[in-house]
């Protein structure tokens, strides 16, 4: 591992067969280097081969510590790790599915405050706040905060440690701890978000973890968010986008704000790929 920075992105990648998680977080990174004015050093947690064309764009490329085989839904009982994997002393962590199209300098200055803060606020395309009534069902019916892994951020402090130790507890035995704190709407796969939830309950860590005043927030591409009857299968066949060379992000003629979950896998084609490419070396 390289000299610690104080400050950076950490995105965890892990090919399956159906979905190139590692060209996900390339263009990612891609939009972090292009996006950001002054916090741009991006981390990836892997033990997939990286092409060299792709490591290029990252800081440091750190394997997955304590490697186990793995088995369940979004390799869970790996993204725990994050923790114990980070370079810098401050980290975001992002789910590499997304990109990050402005500047976020205020979300450092935020929880600089604090030593963990997780995102419990998304957006729609239209820009309005969402209350996820459709996918969130476990965590209302079992009154649980709404913390979402996809965007949070930690300090390498105690707490932070504590919070991680806990979380590595609920990970490794989510069935029992879905069955004690999340028995209403259950879950019958690993999801890291109410992995996040639970261990929250568990450490009492409520205001810690979340807030309302937080800046944290996304927006959120999943189809039944979005207001759309009767509910279609892929936003990308429904409204139309670009990319355009300014790197402004177009769905529905509404300029995309600050960080954009697209959730499609297929969204990162060759021509979105290659302008923020372009974007990123300046032409």
């Amino acid at each position: 591992m390289g000299a610690v920075v104080s400050k950076g992105f950490l995105l965890f990648a892990q090919n399956t067969d159906d979905v190139n998680y590692i060209e996900q977080a390339y263009a990612l990174a891609l939009s972090i280097k292009i996006s950001q004015s002054d916090i741009k050093s991006v981390s990836l947690m892997t033990n997939c081969k990286v092409p060299n064309k792709y490591s290029k764009v990252f800081d440091q490329i750190v394997p997955i510590p304590w490697t186990t085989d793995t088995t369940t839904v979004l390799a869970g009982e790996h993204r725990w790790k994050l923790y114990h994997a980070t370079p810098y002393e401050e980290t975001i962590v992002l789910d590499t599915d997304m990109l990050l199209l402005e500047d976020i300098s205020v979300w450092w200055d935020y929880c600089g405050h604090y030593d963990f803060k997780f995102c419990s606020r998304i957006k729609n395309y239209k820009q309005d706040v969402v209350n996820d009534t459709y996918h969130r069902k476990a965590f209302i019916t079992n009154k649980l905060t709404n913390p979402y892994y996809a965007l949070h951020y930690f300090k390498k402090r105690p707490q932070s440690l504590e919070f991680y130790k806990v979380l590595e507890f609920v990970c490794n035995n989510w069935q029992w701890c879905y069955d004690k704190f999340a028995p209403n709407e259950y879950q019958d796969w690993l999801s890291m978000d109410l992995a996040a939830a639970i261990a929250i309950e568990i450490s009492g860590t409520h205001e810690q973890a979340v807030d309302a005043v937080s800046p944290l927030e996304f927006i959120h591409m999943k189809t039944p968010i979005q207001g759309w009857i009767p509910i279609p299968v892929s936003w990308q066949d429904t409204v139309p986008f670009v990319l355009n060379t300014q790197g402004d992000l177009i769905v529905g003629n509404i300029k995309q704000t600050k960080l954009f979950h697209y959730v499609e896998k297929n969204f990162i084609s060759k021509h979105i790929l290659t302008k923020l490419e372009n974007l990123a070396n300046g032409t």
